[in-house]
């Protein structure tokens, strides 16, 4: 039969005599040199640097990915493809390999098998009546690899495929009923990872169904199938019979194999079980390189096809030889991978070659039948349509035709002027067929609106279908052209239209119809393929002006329905959360679908005009926001409905929980707003009309407005939820202060602990997390205040303080709950902060109270630089081996006079505290010295002590200066601390050698009171404690009576 390929084969020999005869001439003529370089310029091809780099990149990777076994004619080694590339595109070595890395560095494509199965033959009859229903299940195992060479050679086994290839991977042809030469031509896509160790696995399968006996005695022909039968009745009902299997490894396969295989047994019964005819090809999905990702397979085959063409003319020319049109097997087996690979079809292949053979005079059709097969058979309109353009081509070429119509139009304008008419024949044809039956604007808008559907349904067909036909074999853009007639026929309509309605009110159907229309001729104009393509402007620029007196209609419908959903979801909401993760009610989804569906409107609606489209957008957010608030007050109301008849408190309290969940999902949708009708890009389009700071002034303080209110209804509804929880905790913290002194404090706080385990969990099951952080909050400040005052009112009893710091730890553990309650920082907070530290105080007994009293002295010691009131020198070590504490009193100076004479009559008192880890030690007094400012005492002291106490934290030897008085009290110079764990000797086991100086400045008591001291004078029935007090009241007043003399 004949084809279009086949007609100019018969040309090429009188073609290539014919331009060796013209080459002859011309070579007699001119100079030999110049004409050989001019035989040695390539062809123009219409690429640009940038385009041939790209496309050079597109061949490296066709030969870097190569699959499958080479044809017989085809190139092997890689390294020669890639050195005949470098030489068809002209690239210097560094280029090339420069190249050749970008390639390498590229992601690798997807591998695929494309496997057809194409039928089978002279396979087992399994059923009673001697026939089979067949089908096959297929797939690819990865990972491992067939053994052996041949199918025979592997050990066989049953069900491969369902046993050992994921059933997400498995695919499953049709089943094919009472045969023995099925026919199934479907086609699978199959991916694999490495061609070396995958594998194709086919396994047929004859498809049973249950029957009963006299159904299969009814189809019984022969005795084998009454063997059958009792065959089938020792097996499972049901149960599938196994007909064979195929097995192929893919990197034994060409990149195309079509051929019969045998089905392999899976025992000797019956070795021979038909065969199956199946056709593989090896391709890619997912291509790296920019042209495959940027532009369509063929277009980029074409271009290869064209550069590789024009290198074989230059190296024939350059050679001086005449070239037969048959490419070199380098640039055949370049061709072959790259359309195989990118699984472009027979056809597309052929029509490449028929478009270089047409601009290239010296590729004779012999060429484009020796490097491209014949397209294959088709009954597609596209395929067709392609094939009778390609004709047309041919044909208007030939001498015959030029001859018998010299005068004829150019084929290009004739077809043009053709599918104009036809286009405009077409849109009447379209218009009366979408005649309204009955008259009425209603009824006439409706049938435009399907008239405008119609018509961009045929536009997407004609862009990526057939406006590629028309424009690869005519260079026709029948795309731009239809929609440059069909626009100027639909605006002449749709302006009639607007017209006549404009006059009368908009009723809510006509409105809807409108807006239908707008949206639709919308999707008109985004058709539009751009100016480059067409001259002035198109007849439905500003075709939104024709729609703006329905504006209002629309906002306002857009509004009644939604509001009517509302009602109509809060009404049958019975506010029960939805699961277990979704804790809001139905309502709450509903809610968020009408808010979905404003956005989604105002997005189609999408105003052209900035200042009308601002102006849209604010009507929008207040509708939004009204809509939100009064979907609070429905909701609320409908609890109060529903918990009207409800004895249960805790139903009434899930209910609550349910309305709060409620309105904080909505303020979650209402934050949405920005992003949803796309504020950023209003605000760019609104910059030069609205004045600077309008759109925030509005639409920003609508959204405000909306959310305070929304945050106000939450937190009231919280609120009421913590109340109910306080009276609980206020009672359990009671209890707790007034119980008994022999129950521990663990036990004391564990009913408080099991209240709160049983009230937060329900709760953190019922709220979501906003709203569970917001009321855990609120529960501990109160429970914070509560133990403040508890606190206060328990200052003087260690127990019960006691009890309350164990209260604070627990609750601090309860509300932080591993990371899902209040983080730390809203835990710590000022108040709690000060109460650990009255607490940690309050619960301290008072012999460690007066020890953390001499930590701070010896702190403030420490810290004290200035020598203001005097200082005094001494030396001190403790000798182990003795368990004495031998201290040297020196010197003291810069005393302060605090005698009428100008002077001071000091002496110092050493004594070891706190008092009751010393308490068989007496204190220590120096010689007292007249008149002397700067005493020189030199006295040496031996305390008689055991190195454990000096140990303990505050241990410290109190050095207290006095003044002597003879009538009065002795005066308060200064005291010294010195801490007794940092003396020589002490730590270590070696004997103190030489022993410093050590040098201590002189200090007050704080006027203003330590908070020990106040609370270890609030402890009135502890005399120790008292005495303690007001040995240190006592010096404190003595310090307030003789503060230094400013400038001292």
């Amino acid at each position: 039969m004949a084809t279009p390929l086949s007609h100019p084969q018969r040309r090429p020999p009188v073609l290539r005599q014919a331009i060796k005869i013209r080459r002859r001439r011309v070579r007699d003529l001119q100079d030999p040199l110049a004409q050989t370089a001019q035989e040695l310029e390539p062809p123009s091809h219409h690429l640009s640097p940038e385009e041939r780099a790209l496309l050079y990149e597109e061949a490296l990777y066709t030969v870097l990915h190569r699959l499958g076994q080479p044809e017989p004619s085809h190139v092997r080694e890689a390294s020669e493809l890639l050195q005949y590339l470098q030489e068809a595109f002209h690239m210097e070595p560094e280029e090339h390999q420069q190249m050749l890395q970008q390639v390498q560095k590229l992601e690798k494509p997807i591998f695929c098998l494309k496997a057809t199965v194409k039928q089978a033959k002279g396979i087992l009859g399994k059923d009673v009546s001697g026939f089979s229903d067949p089908y096959c299940l297929l797939g690819i195992e990865q990972g491992v690899g067939v053994q052996g060479g041949s199918p025979g050679s592997r050990h066989r086994q049953k069900a491969v495929v369902r046993h050992t290839i994921p059933e997400e991977q498995t695919h499953r042809t049709q089943v094919i009923t009472q045969t023995l030469n099925p026919v199934w031509e479907e086609t699978f896509i199959l991916e694999f990872e490495d061609i070396s160790n995958s594998s194709f696995h086919l396994d047929m399968w004859d498809m049973d169904t249950v029957e009963s006996v006299r159904q299969k005695l009814g189809e019984l022909t022969d005795l084998h199938g009454l063997r059958r039968i009792f065959k089938e009745a020792r097996k499972d009902k049901g149960q599938d019979d196994f007909l064979g299997n195929v097995v192929v490894r893919l990197q034994d396969l060409r990149c195309r194999e079509d051929q019969w295989y045998p089905l392999e047994p899976c025992t000797e019964t019956y070795p021979d079980r038909g065969q199956c005819h199946l056709q593989f090809q090896l391709i890619h999905k997912r291509r790296a390189p920019a042209a495959s990702r940027s532009q369509p397979s063929y277009t980029v085959h074409l271009h290869l096809l064209q550069q590789l063409v024009s290198h074989e003319v230059t190296r024939h020319q350059a050679g001086s030889t005449s070239w037969d049109g048959s490419l070199s097997p380098q640039a055949a087996t370049i061709l072959f991978l790259h359309a195989t690979q990118k699984d472009l079809s027979d056809f597309h292949q052929s029509l490449a070659g028929w478009l270089i053979a047409a601009s290239t005079r010296a590729w004779s059709s012999r060429a484009a039948a020796s490097c491209t097969p014949s397209p294959a058979s088709s009954t597609s309109g596209s395929r067709a349509g392609s094939r009778e353009n390609r004709v047309l081509v041919q044909m208007c070429k030939m001498k015959a035709f030029r001859e018998l119509c010299p005068d004829s139009t150019p084929l290009p304008r004739l077809v043009t002027e053709t599918l104009r008419t036809g286009t405009v024949q077409w849109f009447h044809l379209k218009q009366q067929h979408h005649q309204p039956m009955v008259p009425g604007m209603l009824e006439a808008g409706r049938a435009l609106l399907s008239l405008v559907q119609d018509i961009i349904g045929d536009l997407h067909q004609c862009q990526h279908t057939w406006n590629k036909i028309f424009q690869n074999t005519l260079k026709i853009d029948l795309f731009s052209m239809a929609f440059l007639e069909l626009q100027w026929l639909v605006a002449k309509r749709v302006q009639d239209h607007t017209a006549a309605v404009a006059g009368s009110p908009v009723s809510p159907e006509m409105g809807e119809s409108l807006f239908q229309l707008y949206v639709s001729l919308k999707q008109l104009c985004q058709l539009d393929p751009g100016p480059t393509e067409r001259d002035g402007v198109l007849a439905l620029d500003g075709f939104h002006r024709w729609f703006q007196p329905a504006i209002p209609s629309w906002l306002q419908k857009t509004y009644s329905v939604a509001l009517a959903r509302v009602q109509r979801a809060v009404q049958m909401d019975e506010l029960v959360p939805l699961s277990e993760l979704t804790k809001h009610s139905t309502s709450a989804v509903d809610l968020s679908t009408c808010f979905a569906q404003i956005s989604h409107t105002a997005r189609q609606l999408d105003w052209p005009d900035p200042e009308e489209a601002f102006m849209i957008t604010v009507k929008f957010v207040e509708d939004t926001c009204r809509l939100a608030l009064v979907y609070c007050s429905l909701i609320k109301a409908r609890a109060r409905e529903l918990s009207a008849g409800q004895k249960d408190q805790g139903q009434a309290a899930n209910m609550l929980c349910v309305v709060v969940n409620d309105m904080e999902q909505l303020r979650l949708v209402i934050g949405k707003l920005p992003t949803q009708l796309a504020w950023e890009a209003l605000e760019q389009r609104v910059g030069a009309v609205l004045e600077q700071g309008q759109l925030q002034n509005t639409l920003h303080a609508q959204l405000q407005g909306a959310l305070a209110g929304l945050g106000h209804e939450i937190r009231t509804g919280v609120r009421t939820l913590a109340k109910q929880l306080e009276v609980g905790i206020a009672k359990h913290i009671q209890k707790l202060m007034g119980l008994k002194e022999s129950v521990l404090p663990e036990d004391a706080i564990l009913p408080l602990m099991k209240f709160l385990e049983v009230k937060l969990c329900y709760l953190n099951t019922n709220l979501v997390q906003e709203n569970f952080s917001s009321l855990l909050t609120l529960l501990w400040t109160y429970t914070l205040t509560l133990l403040r005052e508890g606190a206060a009112s328990q200052r003087s009893c260690p127990l019960a303080s006691s009890r309350l710091k164990t209260a604070l730890q627990n609750l601090e553990i309860c509300f932080y709950a591993e990371g899902c309650g209040l983080p730390p920082a809203a835990l710590h907070t000022n108040t709690f902060q000060a109460l650990q530290r009255d607490l940690e105080l309050q619960a301290t007994s008072s012999r460690e109270l007066i020890q953390k009293y001499f930590c701070s002295r010896i702190q403030q010691q420490a810290e004290t630089a200035s020598e203001e009131l005097g200082a005094v020198t001494v030396k001190a070590s403790y000798r182990a081996s003795e368990q004495k504490l031998r201290v040297e009193l020196l010197s003291a100076s810069s005393l302060l006079p605090l005698d009428s004479n100008g002077s001071s009559d000091p002496f110092v008192q050493l004594t070891l505290e706190p008092r009751h880890e010393f308490p068989e030690l007496a204190p220590r007094e120096t010689q007292k010295h007249k008149k002397d400012l700067h005493p020189l005492f030199d006295e040496t002291f031996e305390f008689l002590v055991p190195a454990e106490p000096c140990q303990k934290d505050g241990a410290c030897l109190l050095l207290t200066v006095l003044d002597h008085d003879t009538l009065g009290a002795d005066d308060l110079e200064g005291e010294a601390f010195l801490p007794l764990r940092s003396m020589p000797g002490l730590t270590g086991p070696e004997e103190p050698g030489e022993v410093p100086q050590t040098r201590l400045p002189l200090t007050y008591p704080a006027l203003n009171g330590d908070p020990i001291l106040q609370l270890l004078e609030s402890r009135k029935g502890d005399r120790e404690a008292q005495a303690f007090v007001r040995l240190r009241r006592q010096r404190a007043k003595q310090a307030s009576q003789h503060a230094p003399r400013p400038g001292r």
